[in-house]
């Protein structure tokens, strides 16, 4: 499996930007798909985004989509997810993810995950 470490979340106000950032260690890092998912207080977790292995295929929550962006560079294994315009529903913990197929991301590696809170 692949450790790995969210960073880059704080406090914004609405329409704000934050780049969150999630480092992962292991030499397979490249043949994972990364997600990013997110837990809002009294909710349950939910996904916000995913990229495949090669960076060419992302997918989206209708939630976020067009705000919100998936990237990846492999040769420093990191992930990152570019948050614009930000609304105070995106408050929540985001949590970054790894695993071979999107599907299986339940019993992946999972980060610590990292605030983000979006003030009106």
């Amino acid at each position: 499996q692949v450790q790995l470490v969210e960073s880059g979340g704080g406090l914004v106000q609405t329409g704000g930007s934050l780049k969150l950032s999630c480092a992962a260690s292991g030499r397979t890092f490249s043949s994972y798909t990364m997600g990013w998912f997110r837990q809002a207080p009294g909710k349950e977790r939910e996904f916000v985004a995913h990229i495949k292995w090669s960076g060419g295929n992302t997918y989206y929550a209708n939630s976020v989509k067009g705000r919100f962006a998936i990237s990846r560079d492999n040769a420093k294994n990191m992930a990152y997810l570019q948050m614009n315009s930000l609304k105070p529903e995106d408050t929540a913990v985001y949590y970054c993810a790894a695993a071979f197929r999107s599907v299986d991301f339940g019993a992946g590696s999972w980060g610590q995950g990292t605030q983000v809170t979006v003030s009106s």
